[in-house]
């Protein structure tokens, strides 16, 4: 606990530096949020196993260009999550409160024209997590367990609860309660990333490498039972984006 202690202790620092540059230079903040958009995008997308590079990706999201011998899948996850991405940074800004009905519409996006059945639904059969001891719920249980869920977020708030564990909590729930029949990893990130950036910090981008990803599922198997070490992956990958945040903003900044 000590170390995460200090972890966010130092997000903290980061993020009342962040503030203290406030208000940002449009211009320079809309290519740095590309930036972190396409980064993010690519990544989380490579974790799920797509193969588009990073420049691959930047080509298909913003210059709308078809890549050959990737499959059109591959294409429309790069556009839908670079939408959902979209989505999440408006509804940051809205006064609307988290709900179920906004993880169902980031999912609708994660999922757009891949499968349109299913996309924004709970599933309606059981699944398994593959490489996980976990057993998520049967699907007549979804609606209680999703209600508890959102309840003890709602708790959590109230609570006073860092942020930051507050976001790594909706993603650890929720992809442990897997709603949907695809598409549950995106989701979980995606919303926590929206309630950190409706809490004034930076998108977290977990990566998608063979070694990070191991340490990701890892962390998230073992947070059935201890939180901590999922918490310490959120709070160190929250560390490296305000840091690069704060870093390509300061120079862009002394540069003008």
């Amino acid at each position: 606990m000590e170390e995460l202690n200090q972890q966010l202790a130092e997000i903290d620092a980061l993020r009342a530096r962040l503030s203290s540059l406030r208000p940002l230079p449009a211009e320079a903040l809309k290519k740095i949020e590309e930036a972190f958009n396409i980064e993010y995008t690519y990544e989380s997308n490579r974790m799920e196993g797509n193969t588009l590079t990073l420049q691959e990706t930047e080509l298909v999201v913003n210059e709308g260009l078809t890549i050959s011998g990737k499959s059109m899948r591959e294409h429309l996850e790069a556009i839908n999550h670079a939408e959902a991405i979209d989505y999440i940074r408006d509804f940051a800004q809205s006064a609307e409160a988290i709900s179920e009905h906004t993880i169902k519409e980031i999912h609708a996006l994660v999922l757009h024209g891949i499968d349109r059945e299913n996309a924004g639904r709970y599933r309606t059969v059981p699944v398994r997590i593959s490489g996980s001891t976990h057993t998520p719920p049967q699907p007549y249980l979804l609606a209680e367990q999703m209600q508890t869920f959102m309840s003890k977020f709602a708790e959590m708030e109230t609570q006073g609860i860092h942020p930051v564990l507050i976001a790594a909590y909706l993603h650890e729930v929720l992809v442990r309660i897997h709603p949907f029949i695809d598409g549950n990893g995106r989701t979980s990130r995606l919303l926590m990333n929206l309630y950190l950036l409706r809490n004034g910090y930076t998108l977290v981008n977990l990566k998608g490498s063979d070694d990070a990803r191991r340490l990701y599922y890892n962390a998230l198997e073992t947070s059935h039972t201890d939180p901590v070490p999922f918490q310490k992956l959120v709070a160190k990958a929250e560390i490296a984006s305000l840091r690069q945040y704060l870093s390509l903003l300061e120079n862009t900044r002394f540069s003008c």
